[in-house]
């Protein structure tokens, strides 16, 4: 660990910012959280209590103003700031983490990639749904050839979620970045990816329920990759009753699981990562394994978001953008990804 902790400012204090990105950064040796911004009177009153050694300020502009003092930036701010403030961002000489989406087009993407290979700057995506303890275990399965060849590959992310609470939510299209999509949408098919392998969308049925929503909020797709592997997307928050998180189908077994990864509502509830218990999940939520017509109880393994930051820390204290040390997420990866999002929208029925 190198001996200057790491000036790191969070910009946007709502769900990303207060529960994903600020609690690891406090609880990481590596990090100094120097800086944070939102203009809501009643969470600059949190983060004033929560981070009393940060300076609270309105606006990301007022953290870009301070880059000379500090060495990296988080963005959880609403996703058509992305592209714009990564950019200046980079310009100015800082480390930027983005948190899903990476940027509303993929051409945008691709620019902040060049931009950051140009400045010499440590550029990652905050995909923390990798880390999720079911994540984890399916990528143990698959690992070990429990499944055998996988041939289907279904993944969900469903909710009952009748009202729109966040006001840029409510005013977002999909042109700003807007809708479940770019938001579970981006988690789950960054999995798909990780687990098959490249793939192109075949089929997509985009639909917005709510009376409120103006992007979508019920999706299904059919992805197609280049492994065979054909992977079923559900995206719901229309949904009283949810199917299954993941579902599995080999030529050895199949695997299914239920339930939500424990470590946002942890979090939410007071919780932090440094508790022992932390990302341990209850036994009555883990999977089901079935093989040669036996079924059996599949532990879920331990979340670990921690992960990502431990990761960047290595990145960075290795030397940043000129270390061998791949970054916690390669941004390439995300650009994978909103490129399945423009084919989901141009073949959808």
């Amino acid at each position: 660990m190198a001996s200057s902790p790491i000036r790191t400012a969070v910009a946007g204090f709502g769900l990303s910012g207060s529960v994903f990105h600020a609690p690891f950064i406090e609880a990481h040796p590596a990090y100094q959280l120097s800086m944070i911004s939102t203009s809501d009177p009643g969470r600059q009153a949190q983060a004033h209590t929560r981070y009393p050694q940060a300076t609270v300020v309105e606006t990301p502009q007022d953290i870009l103003a301070a880059a000379g003092h500090l060495d990296l930036i988080v963005l959880g701010t609403p996703p058509a700031t992305h592209f714009p403030l990564a950019k200046a961002a980079l310009e100015a000489g800082l480390d930027v983490v983005v948190d899903k989406p990476f940027t509303v087009r993929s051409a945008e993407g691709e620019e902040l990639i060049d931009l950051a290979r140009t400045t010499g700057r440590v550029l990652t995506v905050y995909q923390n749904r990798r880390w999720d303890g079911d994540a984890l275990t399916v990528r143990k399965l698959l690992d070990a050839g429990t499944l055998g060849s996988v041939n289907r590959f279904e993944v969900g992310m469903e909710r009952w979620v009748p009202e729109i609470s966040k006001a840029w939510k409510a005013g977002a299209t999909a042109e700003d970045g807007g809708g479940v999509l770019f938001d579970l949408g981006t988690h789950v098919l960054d999995l798909a990816l990780r687990f098959f392998g490249p793939g192109r969308v075949d089929y997509a049925e985009i639909t917005a329920r709510r009376p409120q929503e103006r992007a979508d909020d019920d999706v299904f797709l059919v992805l197609r990759h280049e492994s065979g592997v054909v992977t079923h997307v559900t995206l719901n928050l229309n949904s009283h009753l949810h199917g299954p998180r993941f579902r599995i189908l080999g030529t050895d077994g199949g695997f299914v699981k239920f339930g939500t990864d424990p470590q946002e509502p942890f979090l939410l509830g007071g919780g932090l990562p440094t508790d022992a218990d932390y990302g341990v999940e209850d036994s009555a939520h883990h999977g089901t394994l079935e093989v040669n017509g036996k079924r059996t109880t599949v532990a879920t393994e331990r979340g670990a978001y921690p992960e990502f930051y431990r990761l960047l820390a290595e990145k960075i204290d290795d030397g940043g953008a000129a270390s061998v040390l791949p970054p916690p997420v390669d941004p390439a990866d995300s650009v994978e990804v909103l490129k399945l999002i423009e084919q989901a929208r141009v073949v959808a029925v």
